[in-house]
């Protein structure tokens, strides 16, 4: 990864452009403005930020899980879509970054990300084009991306050659499960296409992919077995291409969100002649929601002799201000929609600056508008003019809305220094 890009972002200009930011940043870069030292005090509301402690624990807690599991570690880039989060992922130990399009890809190459994985077929011609321009400009440039049937084999391979490739781009025959997203649906089909892309002169057989957290949504004894019987699938299919690899490498498999990453390390982390990839992205961030349920680290993976370090910690905080009580039972705060995720669940109000804690309490956020969330059952802990600090539940759906997002050197102090601004590119 080019290190002066990512360096260089601490030179940009500050104004009106990044709402996380008060007016007094404005003309500063994020360097000057860094050493004035801010304090979550000066920012206003709606606000989103890290905590640098937690996100330091969880980097160092999934390396540590990924090493002792005996698998790599490609995360998701496009939870954050963060080039100086992606860097320090990658100086953790990861082998690469995952993303999900081809903009993502774009990005990742401005920062000079070197070992790219796109977990999705890439169809567009004149993506096709660039990919082969940034294949034939860099030689030490590794990228692979998936195929689900003989058709997309079909394109790509002619896009490619009409794109003069020079180099082969190397696909994975993604297989998935009936009611899941993308993928070949059965071991039969997957092979059929593996075929295909060995008769392609543009394409390389470099392994298999997919992704099970598309086929189950809890920890339930139902929704595990549905996870496993899919990832044995996916080993079906790595014996089933046995012999059809190209043979300079050892064959990629690759699967795993950040739900049931156990799982994977469970019926696919022993293949032979394989070398597993897990791509978990939202484990960096976490959550106070969805993640926090589920997470394998939260279900009791680090007593099963893989990893450990305890659970995740949940570094994304919401911060909102109370600017009605219109009913005694109702506040309505400055942060909705525009701000906060709410599809994989809604805030959890957890406490109020300088005043009490909600954990616990009666307090919930009932619904989100477009620029409100509705508290309720706060009593008198939340008066006009209150700030509270909000859980979040899915990360990925956060991240997006912010174009500068302030780290906290502790977002439980009575005063949290801000120590840093991640920039994010969406």
């Amino acid at each position: 990864m080019d290190a002066g890009a990512v360096a260089a972002l601490a030179e940009e200009v500050l104004d009106w452009r990044f709402k996380a930011l008060p007016p007094a940043a404005d003309g500063l870069t994020v360097r000057q403005y860094l050493a004035t030292g801010p304090t979550l005090a000066d920012l206003g509301t709606p606000l989103l930020t890290l905590d640098e402690g937690a996100l330091d624990h969880n980097l160092r807690t999934m390396a540590r899980w990924c090493a002792d599991a005996g698998m790599a570690l490609v995360p998701h880039g496009k939870t954050t879509m963060a080039p100086a989060l992606w860097q320090a992922q990658l100086h953790a130990g990861s082998h690469g970054i995952t993303l999900a399009n081809l903009p993502q890809l774009r990005v990742a190459r401005a920062f000079g990300v070197r070992r790219l994985l796109l977990a999705n077929s890439l169809l567009d011609p004149a993506g096709l084009r660039w990919l082969a321009g940034e294949l034939a400009a860099d030689a030490d440039f590794a990228f692979a991306c998936w195929v689900d049937s003989v058709e997309s084999v079909r394109l790509m391979d002619e896009a490619l050659r009409a794109a003069g490739a020079e180099r082969p781009v190397e696909v994975l025959v993604e297989l998935g499960g009936p009611g899941g997203r993308t993928g070949a649906r059965t071991v039969d089909g997957a092979v059929e296409i593996a075929d295909a892309v060995r008769r392609a002169p543009t394409l390389r057989l470099a392994g298999i992919g997919g992704y099970e957290g598309a086929l189950a949504h809890d920890a339930s004894e139902g929704g595990l077995g549905t996870v496993r019987g899919y990832l044995r699938s996916l080993a079906e299919l790595h014996g089933r291409l046995a012999g059809r690899y190209a043979e300079d490498a050892a064959p990629v498999v690759t699967a795993g969100g950040s739900a049931y990453f156990d799982l994977v390390a469970e019926e696919l982390g022993a293949l032979p002649e394989a070398f597993v990839v897990l791509r978990s992205g939202a484990y960096l961030a976490h959550d106070d929601g969805f993640y926090r349920g589920i997470s394998p680290l939260a279900r009791g993976a680090e007593e099963s002799g893989a990893g450990g370090g305890g659970a995740l910690r949940g570094a994304l905080h919401g911060w909102a201000r109370v600017v009605s009580r219109p009913e005694p039972q109702l506040a309505l705060l400055d942060a909705g929609k525009r701000d906060l995720p709410f599809d994989e669940g809604l805030p959890e109000p957890q406490l109020v600056r300088g005043g009490a804690e909600l954990t616990g309490t009666a307090a919930r956020i009932t619904a989100l508008n477009d620029q409100h969330a509705f508290l309720r059952d706060a009593g008198d802990l939340a008066p006009v003019g209150a700030v509270l600090r909000l859980g979040i539940s899915h990360p990925c759906t956060a991240f997006d809305k912010w174009t500068l997002i302030p780290v906290l050197d502790d977002a439980s102090a009575a005063e949290p220094k801000v120590t840093g601004l991640v920039r994010t590119f969406f």
